[in-house]
């Protein structure tokens, strides 16, 4: 049972882990084993696949060369800082150097207590790792940066949420778990040489230019901030949201990570929240660029004592930097709602006719998906005005808007739209279709069949037409939980 782990996070001091073995599990079955992403990070899929690899999955057994732990971090939940909080229910087994020579983390989700899970059981329920695993491979097929998802396995057990449900086990990679609140985490202990180690082991393993600047942790910082500066831009252009942006969901790496009470617009309202326990709207569609440079601050102010020796003059350095998110998340943006409409960019009168189709869609409450894409047909010939026309009521505004639209978008290649709105995304009332066929019939064929629309969400596909539709009156999936 070896996998070839190199596990550099494990080496750093003790303080930074607790080791954790995996508690067993009574009845470990295998659901999904992710082939494609297994050869990318040159895994033996069959291995996988045979009883050994699936007791690895499961927890119930340890490879070769694994070191597991879990990981310390504090953050920022709703506003409120809490200084301990940490891998509660998760436990990573190791690194691998996959294919590209990039290094990537394996780390199991519900796989039992840890040293941080303050009171919880440390295991996760069936719907959320459903979840998880829909949105995040739908994420990675959307081009957008994500934490994947390499299998997940039922466990034969239940755990206890509002009722009793099947528990299982996900494998989750990403480039590193290493938060804003694993910094947080460090900067509350007033432990500087450990906000050092961490700070160089991010600049080795993520941001490896950085070393080579006047400042490295400054250059780290401006290489974070850019990072979710462009990510939230795109998390906006799939009409994503994420739903508890907490300082400890926010990754380093710039990737997406714990995908909880997430989910995708139908209707284009921008202040749309469907965390159950969003009850204020902080983390609404519409606020996460701002919710975003509120985790970065959080993040700069961690960095203050590796900044510059004078408090002042880091506070400073932090405060420009920072400047830097609102203009870069704002170009990001506008480039990709350009794309979105097939413009090219460069005029005012551009982003004046983003602004004015964004606000069509709002006052019809339009579906954001659908109406992209039959734009996208109406630009690619393969379709008329009429689907347009109804999503937005045959607004009359929709007239001259066209007239201009098509002046600006004359130059752009027919299929250039088609390639950047996409036909499919994981719509709620599919994921939760999906979830009930599995957990009340173990009936995984929606689940399948969703993967497999998701895996292609630009190419049309008629026998899989019915999953672009938005859902009706009584499919609307208004509230998303965590599942802890």
């Amino acid at each position: 049972m070896t996998i070839a782990f190199d596990n550099s996070y494990a080496r750093l001091p003790e303080r930074f882990h607790a080791p954790t073995m995996p508690s067993q599990v009574p009845e470990p079955r295998l659901v999904r084993l992710n082939l494609a992403l297994a050869a990318e990070l040159g895994l033996d899929a069959d291995w996988l696949a045979s009883p050994e690899g699936v007791a690895v999955l499961a927890g119930n057994a340890v490879a070769d060369g694994s070191t597991p732990i879990a990981t310390a971090y504090a953050g920022h939940q709703f506003g409120q800082f809490t200084p301990q909080l940490g891998d509660g229910r998760a436990i990573l087994l190791g690194e691998v150097i996959d294919r590209s020579g990039a290094r990537r983390d394996i780390q199991l989700k519900g796989a039992g207590r840890t040293r941080f899970s303050r009171g919880g059981d440390g295991r996760a329920a069936l719907g959320p790792v459903m979840r998880e695993y829909i949105v995040s491979e739908a994420m990675a097929a959307l081009g957008i940066p994500t934490t994947r998802s390499l299998a997940f396995v039922l466990t034969g057990g239940v755990v206890m949420r509002e009722e009793a449900l099947p528990g299982a086990v996900l494998a989750r990679v990403a480039a590193s778990h290493i938060r804003v609140g694993t910094f947080q985490f460090f900067a509350a202990r007033q432990d500087v040489e450990a906000l050092r180690l961490l700070a160089d082991h991010v600049i080795s393993r993520h941001y490896p230019q950085a070393a080579r600047a006047a400042n490295p942790c400054l250059a780290l910082l401006e290489a974070v901030i850019a990072a979710q500066a462009d990510l939230v831009a795109r998390w906006l252009l799939v009409g994503f949201i994420h739903g508890v942006m907490n300082t400890d969901n926010v990754s380093i790496a710039g990737e997406t990570i714990d995908y909880g009470p997430c989910a995708f617009l139908d209707a284009y309202d921008p202040s749309t929240v469907f965390s159950s326990i969003d009850r204020g709207g902080r983390y609404a569609y519409d606020n996460q660029p701002s919710i975003a440079l509120w985790n970065l601050t959080r993040l700069a102010e961690t960095l203050l004592p590796l900044l510059a020796p004078d408090t002042d003059q880091a506070v400073a350095i932090a405060q420009n930097a920072l400047g830097a998110f609102a203009p870069r998340y704002q170009a990001a943006y506008d480039a990709g709602i350009a794309r979105k409409l097939g413009l090219p960019g460069d005029s005012e009168a551009d982003t004046v006719l983003g602004a004015e189709f964004l606000g069509l869609l709002v006052v019809h409450l339009a579906d954001f998906t659908l109406s992209f894409r039959h734009l996208s047909r109406l630009h690619a010939g393969l379709a008329g005005e009429e689907p347009l026309r109804a999503v937005l009521e045959n607004d009359p505004a929709l007239d001259g808007w066209l007239v201009r639209w098509r002046e600006r978008s004359a130059g752009t290649p027919p299929g250039a739209m088609l390639a950047v709105n996409p036909a499919y995304i994981p719509r709620n009332h599919r994921i939760e279709a999906a979830i009930a066929a599995a957990q009340a019939q173990d009936d995984f064929g929606p689940f399948e069949t969703l993967i497999a629309v998701l895996a292609q969400p630009f190419e049309e596909r008629a026998e899989f037409s019915r999953y672009e539709a938005p859902p009706e009156p009584h499919e609307r999936v208004i509230a998303t939980f965590c599942g802890t």
